[in-house]
């Protein structure tokens, strides 16, 4: 699927229900967290489909237009799809007070309270029950593994850490993401953990079933995974490591091996042919490096040594050949259940275009990710802890070296580079979000301009 591919509004449809939801869905929208275009008010909306998944339930695919200035680089364009499960009733519980959205004034629906249906028991009921029935609604297809038995009464409940997705546990037993963006193509986060089962991957919960739409194009829509009730995130964990004054090493060179563990079932999984990438992945690095100076004048001063790290990486050893990788790990996407690790959440940074974050790339771009992350946890409080995250990063990589076979602190040059670049984006998300923590990702520009790592 090009990555250029759009779903674009059915005019026949347009003119119906949007007349009693769109006033409503325009100030509702921009509220969510898992709304990407909060900076720019919502101006226009299409309705893509819809379809009665049951009864007092509507299932919405809408295309929304933004007005404003376009989206800096790297931000999510004008023009989102993005999936509603709207509850329509003409009386609503005061327990569903958080998850209403209006009373539609006008059109087929007016005089009809709505509101978010994946906040309602009896919804999210009822979407696990078409889950573990598959077969199609309209445009809609529910499909599962058949090997799998998925219990009937599971109580649902909404979990509030969730930001670019929606997700509902079932008795602690399964976990359904509900993707909110949605983008042509089969999502990573179906493709890759379903690839993994077929190569006896345990460090990845397997999905047990999932639904799609077939219209405007296809698109993956929802994931069901086995949950792990008793597993604490990483970045939990490090952060009570550091509270308690204990030591991490331990953790972070079992977290090593997981991480190599399933590098090696994703090389397995998507063969891909050797190609040297450096060139472009150079160029590409210098252009998110000086989009990100323009922004942020605390980073100008550092920018021609980062400028060297970049392309010293054209010459340096190119490492390990480019294959499918997580594309966003840190100690937020890890989870530890007793004694293993598992890795969680391949969807990939979602403001990115699906082919993209589908496509190939170094798997040190990874072990980057969770190099920085153990230097975020390391200065969560003061005095900041820089000599707990050294130790914590050279354990996680001997981990993945005894694993994998080759040592990425010898790739010196290589995950300099990726560190760097890593680094830059975190300054350009915390100058734009969170300006207190600017210091924290600064702290590493300065270390890997001044002294290379």
């Amino acid at each position: 699927m090009a990555k250029t591919a759009s779903l674009r509004p059915r005019p026949s449809l347009a003119a119906g229900p949007m007349a009693s939801l769109a006033g409503l869905l325009r100030e509702w929208l921009p509220r969510q967290r898992w709304f990407a275009g909060k900076d720019r008010p919502v101006t226009d909306l299409g309705l893509l489909s819809m379809t009665e998944l049951f009864p007092g339930c509507l299932h919405l695919l809408v295309q929304t237009g933004q007005s404003g200035l376009p989206a800096p680089s790297g931000a999510t364009p004008a023009g989102d799809c993005y999936q509603l499960l709207l509850g329509v009733r003409r009386h609503v519980s005061p327990r569903l007070g958080r998850a209403l959205i209006g009373r539609a004034e006008e059109g087929p629906l007016a005089g009809l309270t709505v509101y978010d249906a994946l906040q309602d028991p009896r919804s999210a009921q009822l979407l696990l029950e078409r889950l573990r029935q598959p077969g199609a609604a309209g445009p809609l297809r529910f499909e599962a593994d058949p090997s799998v038995h998925v219990p009937a009464g599971l109580v649902p409940r909404v979990l509030e850490a969730e930001q670019s997705n929606s997700s509902l546990v079932y008795g602690d037993e399964f976990i359904l993401k509900v993707f909110r963006r949605v983008q042509p193509g089969i999502n990573p986060d179906l493709e890759v953990p379903s690839a993994l089962a077929g190569q006896g991957c345990g460090r990845v919960p397997a999905p047990v079933a999932w639904f799609r739409t077939t219209h405007p194009q296809e698109a993956t829509l929802g994931v069901l995974q086995p949950f792990l009730p008793d597993a604490s995130d990483g970045w939990a964990l490090a952060l009570q490591a550091l509270a308690a004054g204990d030591d991490f090493t331990v953790q972070a060179r079992e977290l090593g091996r997981a991480t190599a563990e399933v590098h090696l079932a994703l090389a397995a999984a998507f063969p891909a042919g050797a190609h040297d990438e450096s060139v472009r992945t150079a160029a590409a690095m210098t252009e998110r490096l000086d989009a990100a100076a323009h922004c942020v004048p605390a980073l100008r001063p550092y920018v021609p040594r980062l400028r060297t790290a970049f392309g010293a990486l054209v010459a340096c050893d190119p490492g390990p050949p480019a294959q499918r990788i997580h594309g966003d790990l840190h100690l937020g996407q890890v989870l530890r259940a007793g004694r293993d690790w598992f890795v969680i959440d391949f969807e990939g940074e979602p403001s990115r275009p699906l082919a993209e974050r589908r496509s190939t790339q170094s798997p040190v771009r990874d072990i980057a990710g969770m190099l920085r992350s153990f230097d975020y946890a390391a200065r969560q409080r003061r005095p900041w802890r820089p000599e707990w995250a050294r130790r914590c990063r050279e354990a996680y990589c001997a981990g993945y070296a005894e694993r994998a076979g080759w040592d990425p602190r010898k790739k010196h040059g290589l995950l300099r580079a990726y560190e760097t670049d890593r680094a830059v984006y975190e300054v350009l998300y915390e100058a734009r979000h969170r300006p207190d923590w600017l210091p924290v990702p600064m702290a590493a520009i300065e270390r890997l301009a001044v002294r290379g790592g």
